[in-house]
């Protein structure tokens, strides 16, 4: 028996340290190469830390929101293989030690009759990240999913159809007990700590950042909508039965476009550092999207090359990943300019915080239908609401405001979104 001493890899883009989000295996357990070790999360993603051989887990280092620096000792394993080095080199980067890892079942003593039954087939199991989180989850043995895509390797479709053939036990209800008074009372002024870690860590880290060290012009602006309503609804009518419909959304990124020509100091990044002001020829939009771990900021790269088809269909693309924790991180950074929609949540009107290093962010509040005056007299309206907020330091109140006129006007007569000037 040998001592393998794995230490915490090079992940990339000048990374010097992780925090650890949550381990996978403690120590006594047994894993696999190639099975996943731990989760960390860097400045810029999180990342699957993956065995690096076989073994038995001696001891790990450091708890989930404690940071380890790069080359620091991560995990002790006790392997069966002379061959393997006593202690792994840290590698030169990410793809060396983080690389399209492969999940195989951690060994639970399974029965010999189930072992022989498993015995044709690898302990290497071929699929995603992803895929191995919601199989460890569920409490899936992935070596007893058939994968039905490239080289067998289980895609999605294959990991939901055997959850949904797997036999389900039924739960046993026991007759309910009575709960003391006293008790009743513990329970409604207990608390709960949660340790702010992984992405909610880093997502209140860069909120703290943008609100302290930029100052916010926040401009509402008043817009009826009604005929880009009447011209949405008319292109969703058009759809093919099951097709996605178009929000406003694709709309206001495609008005942006245009209306940013004419403001470029709306579309660029303010770089600290350098003390420059970076203006984009390109409009880069950041799409503001809520997931199970928090605030994301997935990016449609581009947009003035983009149909509002093509715009719409990226947006739905990379909000999904982002929700998923499917997307790569080059898809969670380089926004110059970011919009942000809380739904049917809208409300009347709100105060974005700006996705520094941008200048601006523009917000969409709820759209109503309510009786306003029109040319003299009582109509019924959509209107809705633009909230935005600029870097003052870069963007003047004039210039903030005259922006978002030009976005009004844009989107009260979206003919003229699509009309070349």
């Amino acid at each position: 028996m040998s001592r393998y001493v794995f230490k915490l890899p090079d992940l990339g883009e000048g990374t010097v340290e992780a925090e650890i989000v949550g381990w996978r295996v403690k120590p006594g357990d047994t894993v696999a190469e190639d099975d996943v070790l731990v989760e960390v999360m860097t400045e810029k993603a999180a990342v699957e830390v993956p065995a690096p051989v076989s073994g038995r887990v001696v001891s790990t280092t450091g708890k989930p929101g404690e940071m380890v620096p790069v080359g620091a000792e991560l995990i002790v394993l006790e392997t069966d293989t002379a061959a393997a080095a006593h202690t792994s080199p840290a590698p030169k980067s990410a793809a060396a030690a983080v690389a399209a890892p492969r999940a195989t079942a951690a060994g639970n003593g399974a029965a010999a009759a189930q072992a022989e039954a498993l015995s044709a087939r690898s302990d290497r199991v071929a699929t995603s990240p992803a895929i191995r989180r919601r199989a460890h989850e569920a409490g899936v043995d992935l070596r007893q999913v058939a994968g039905s895509g490239p080289n067998g390797r289980i895609v999605p479709a294959d990991l939901q159809a055997y959850v949904a053939r797997r036999p389900q036990p039924t739960p046993l209800r026991p007759a309910p007990k009575a709960v003391p008074a006293a008790a009743r009372a513990a329970a409604a002024g207990s608390t709960q700590e949660i340790k702010v870690i992984g992405v909610r860590r880093l997502i209140a880290q860069r909120m703290s950042e943008a609100k302290r060290n930029i100052p916010h012009f926040a401009y509402v602006e008043e817009l009826d909508v009604t005929e880009l309503e009447s011209l949405r609804r008319h292109l969703n009518g058009r759809l093919p039965a099951g097709a996605a419909a178009l929000s406003y959304l694709p709309f206001l990124a495609l008005a942006l476009v245009r209306v940013l020509k004419d403001f470029p100091q709306c579309n660029a990044h303010y770089d600290a550092e350098r003390a420059v002001i970076v203006r984009h020829g390109s409009v880069h939009v950041g799409v503001a999207t809520q997931t199970p771990d928090g605030l994301k900021v997935p990016v449609v790269r581009d947009a003035q090359s983009r149909t509002l088809w093509d715009l719409a269909a990226e947006m739905r693309r990379v909000s999904e990943a982002a929700r998923t924790n499917k997307a790569k991180r080059e898809e969670l950074t380089g926004s110059t300019i970011t919009i942000t929609s809380l739904g049917k949540l809208g409300g009347i009107a709100s105060t974005p915080i700006i996705n520094a290093p941008e200048v601006a962010i523009i917000g969409v509040n709820r759209a109503i239908e309510r009786p306003v005056v029109l040319d003299g007299a009582i109509a019924i309206r959509r209107t809705m609401n633009l909230s935005s907020s600029f870097d003052h330091r870069f963007v003047d109140g004039y210039d903030a405001a005259a922006m978002i006129q030009g976005l009004k006007e844009c989107l009260e007569h979206p003919a003229t979104i699509f009309i070349d000037a």
